[in-house]
């Protein structure tokens, strides 16, 4: 990554749709911090990064009539949230960055980590 500043909160989001009830809650703290001026960065890795293909996220739903997963994506990158994805993740999924549903930049965990590494605190979902 080739920001200067380190990152406040970094959320390595693991979870994916396999359980869309825990989601939520890491957007949520993502973008309260972001819209508390704190450098937010989500890295989306495993099985999470399936929650960037194209309408996956828009087809999940925590709750029964509630809001969709790219919803709380929306909400964060809203208030100042930065996605990046796991290129390794990519083919774990079997996705390329064509699947995106947009560009992001996409590390592999050796180049992610110094980075996401010497944020303040660093939050596993």
């Amino acid at each position: 990554m080739s920001e200067t500043q380190a990152a406040d909160l970094v959320v390595v989001l693991i979870t994916g749709p396999e359980n869309p009830k825990r989601l939520p809650s890491a957007f949520f703290l993502a973008a309260t911090a972001a819209a508390a001026e704190q450098n937010v960065i989500m890295y989306f890795t495993g099985p999470a990064t399936e929650l960037l293909r194209k309408g996956k996220a828009e087809s999940i739903f925590p709750m029964e009539g509630g809001k969709s997963v790219a919803d709380f994506m929306k909400l964060a990158e809203d208030n100042g949230v930065r996605i990046i994805g796991c290129l390794q993740s990519l083919e774990l999924n079997g996705m390329t960055a064509d699947d995106l549903s947009k560009p992001i930049p996409l590390l592999t965990p050796s180049a992610a980590l110094p980075s996401l590494g010497a944020a303040g605190r660093v939050l596993t979902w």
